[in-house]
């Protein structure tokens, strides 16, 4: 079937094809938009179907192991190096070095959501870096962004030289339309862009927030499940990549790239969502978190936030991911004579925490959605004074579900660093602290 668009030099006009999508986690995707587009037999050939270019798209070295190999075949109307030059476009919201952010305090730190912006901001320019670690030159670590926009991306688009996006949208739904097909993403689900796949965002709802993962490193995967055995967690049939569908533009058009931490700019003359067919597995993906499927403890105890893991990005030291994206969807808890919510713990690992609907288990008021939290390496944390009174003292003969809410975690094996506007901004609450300061002392050496 022709899903190609021959339109004005509209953003709307893209809303208009109802998106398909292929089941699966990095499959070897084969979709065409006119048929007989895809080679066959071969990725190059001297003349590819339709007049298009061939071009290959790499997201891994090209000497990868074979089960760790990235990469796809764009067949599309115009190569990607079509453009005219870049040039820096200045912004001080982005962070991409690590090093040159203030000394991180080891206080407990928590954020309100970011106000929707009063003036006309794209999903590009509403980005602000909130904290990370590593470099974007050195392809290790991450950066945390929130994203607060109240425009479409009007004959604009973007790519991202640094990392994969790993976006989790908080409020209002997302039209990510990409080189490789069109995803629309609500909240409650999630959307991975691969490091160098362009694309442009429109906003059906008029405004929209939430959060993205910024991963420098190794390319999120499917975590291993061990002792879980063959099912559960995130199932790789939920996740799903676009259709080909492709737009035959020409017009005034501009080319934003992420290079460093840094914005540059280029004009353009088409648009550079011109794949008419592609094959590989290198390509952006949608998962429904409402689909996780939950593992817990049966009999007691509150088990690690590890059975909670959707992605992952691996380092070079066996069980020690670079980044871990967990989440805390509706379940049920079952574990007699246990304290229920989460246990105070401090870890090696640090945590930024963020919040798409409802209340979180462990905090009875001031963790708010569109909010997060950040509890670095050590730092003590855990329920609040109000949670920990009534877990301790509740029935526990029977089920309790936690119900109405979803919360999420981006975590790291290195110290998260927040920036200069996290540590500086008014959403930063000043007296997160004194959640903890009404946990009474129950000590009595001659009563067990």
């Amino acid at each position: 079937m022709d899903t190609s668009t021959r339109t004005p030099n509209t953003a709307s006009s893209r809303l208009e094809i109802e998106p398909g999508y292929q089941s699966g986690f990095a499959n070897e995707f084969a979709t065409e938009a006119l048929p007989g587009a895809l080679p066959e037999g071969r990725n190059s050939p001297q003349r590819a179907a339709y007049g298009l270019y061939a071009e290959q798209l790499s997201g891994t070295a090209f000497t990868a192991p074979r089960g760790h190999n990235r990469r796809s075949w764009l067949y599309r109307i115009r190569p990607a190096a079509v453009h005219k030059p870049f040039t820096l476009l200045p912004s001080d919201r982005l962070v991409a070095n690590f090093a040159e952010v203030p000394p991180t305090p080891p206080n407990q730190l928590r954020w309100d959501a970011l106000p929707m912006p009063t003036e006309p901001t794209d999903f590009v320019d509403g980005w602000i870096t909130m904290a990370g670690n590593g470099a974007a030159e050195a392809m290790n670590g991450c950066a945390i962004h929130l994203y607060a926009a109240n425009r479409s991306m009007k004959d604009r688009f973007f790519y991202n030289a640094d990392g994969e996006l790993l976006i989790v949208p908080q409020e209002g739904r997302l039209h990510i339309a990409t080189e490789m097909g069109r995803l629309d993403v609500e909240p409650f689900e999630i959307v991975v862009i691969p490091r160098g796949v362009r694309f442009a965002v429109s906003l059906p709802d008029g405004t929209a927030r939430g959060y993205i993962c910024e991963n420098f490193g190794a390319l999120l995967r499917l975590p291993d499940l061990g002792p879980i055995g063959s099912n559960g967690l995130a199932n790789p049939r939920d996740f799903l990549t676009p259709q080909a569908a492709y737009e035959d533009r020409e017009g005034d058009f501009e080319l934003v790239a992420k290079m460093n931490g840094n914005l540059w700019r280029a004009d353009i003359g088409h648009s550079p969502l011109d794949v008419v067919a592609w094959h590989g597995n290198y390509a952006p993906y949608k998962y429904d978190l409402r689909r996780f499927n939950t593992i817990g403890s049966i009999s007691f105890d509150h088990p690690d936030p590890s059975i909670f893991l959707v992605l992952q990005s691996q380092s070079d030291t066996p069980g020690v991911d670079t980044i871990d994206f967990v989440i805390f969807p509706p379940r049920w808890l079952a574990a007699e004579d246990t304290f229920r919510p989460p246990w105070f713990h401090r870890n090696v690992a640090s945590e930024f925490m963020g919040l798409v609907h409802g209340v979180y288990d462990a905090k009875a008021e001031g963790f708010v959605p569109g909010g997060a939290s950040l509890h670095n390496c050590m730092s003590g944390h855990g329920p609040d004074a109000d949670t920990f009174e009534k877990a301790s003292h509740g029935d526990t003969s029977t089920p309790k579900k936690v119900g109405d809410t979803m919360a999420f975690m981006f975590e790291t094996r290195t110290l998260i660093k927040p920036t200069r506007f996290a540590l500086e901004t008014a959403q930063l609450q000043a007296h997160y602290y004194e959640c903890w300061q009404g946990l009474k002392k129950h000590f009595n050496p001659e009563q067990r």
